[in-house]
């Protein structure tokens, strides 16, 4: 298999570039963190870990050592996809971004986004049943077509495709857990029914790599990989499910008033 990539050809400037952004990220964030809690109460330390942790699994995923063995091991490659398409997005999902926005801008510009996340691209594409296409989808056409082989061989191609695995992830999380503000609520038992056919497909696609190796990758390195992508991808989803099921459970739990007026009743 051969994956030599041209972003080696520039040397340490991009991936300085990148690495220089991921600690701009974490910065940014602290600081509004920081910006926020003189405004109103104190933000939580455990969201700040949350995004800490998150753009740190991201920066592993795309520089570093890591990512440049994911150019010529599927392994690699495979944990790669686990951390930049699942674990990642979903602990920036729990570090709630757009709420921190919303706490530290200016009224005028929050309310600008409020009704840009009200507009109908955004209620489209956090729908459960969207952005499980946009996720599992994306990967069932990565690996069971040429694409894999052809991200490998241009840098434009392998940039796009890592970008929109991060994205899709973080689309798939926002539309099982209800963190940040969203335009529209699905209900548990619509997002549960959609969330147990993505995991499903995710798993059979996970198989047909253990039986089909995409691209040319060798047969060992398809069958290591595609058990981390099965067995990694459970662990993740249960973290994922665990929030789901959480929430949904707060949410048909009666309220304080409500079970006082039982009592008195």
């Amino acid at each position: 298999m051969t994956n030599s990539h041209t972003h080696h050809d520039n040397g340490i400037s991009f991936e300085s570039l990148l690495a220089i952004s991921f600690i701009l990220a974490i910065a940014v964030y602290i600081f509004a963190s920081i910006l926020s809690g003189h405004r109103n109460k104190p933000w939580p330390l455990y969201r700040t870990a949350f995004w800490i942790l998150g753009v740190l699994c991201m920066a592993s995923a795309v520089v570093g050592p890591l990512a440049d063995l994911a150019h010529k091991n599927f392994l690699a490659h495979m944990l790669v996809h686990l951390l930049l398409g699942m674990l990642s997005p979903l602990l920036v999902v729990f570090s709630a971004p757009m709420t921190l926005l919303l706490r530290t801008i200016n009224v005028t510009l929050a309310r600008r986004i409020s009704s840009l996340l009200k507009s109908w691209p955004v209620r489209m594409y956090t729908d459960p049943i969207v952005a499980s296409t946009l996720n599992v989808g994306g990967l069932w056409l990565l690996y069971t077509t040429n694409l894999y082989s052809i991200m490998h061989q241009s840098m434009l191609v392998y940039v796009l495709i890592h970008i929109h695995i991060f994205f899709a992830g973080y689309l798939f999380a926002i539309a099982f857990i209800d963190i940040d503000p969203k335009p529209h609520k699905s209900s548990f038992i619509y997002r549960t029914a959609v969330l147990v056919l993505a995991l499903a497909a995710h798993g059979i696609l996970s198989k047909n790599i253990y039986a089909n190796p995409p691209g040319n990758v060798p047969v060992h390195q398809a069958e290591t990989g595609a058990m981390l992508m099965y067995y990694g991808g459970d662990l993740i989803d249960a973290c994922l499910i665990i929030g789901l099921c959480y929430q949904w459970f707060k949410s048909s739990r009666p309220s304080s008033s409500e079970s006082n007026s039982a009592l008195n009743t």
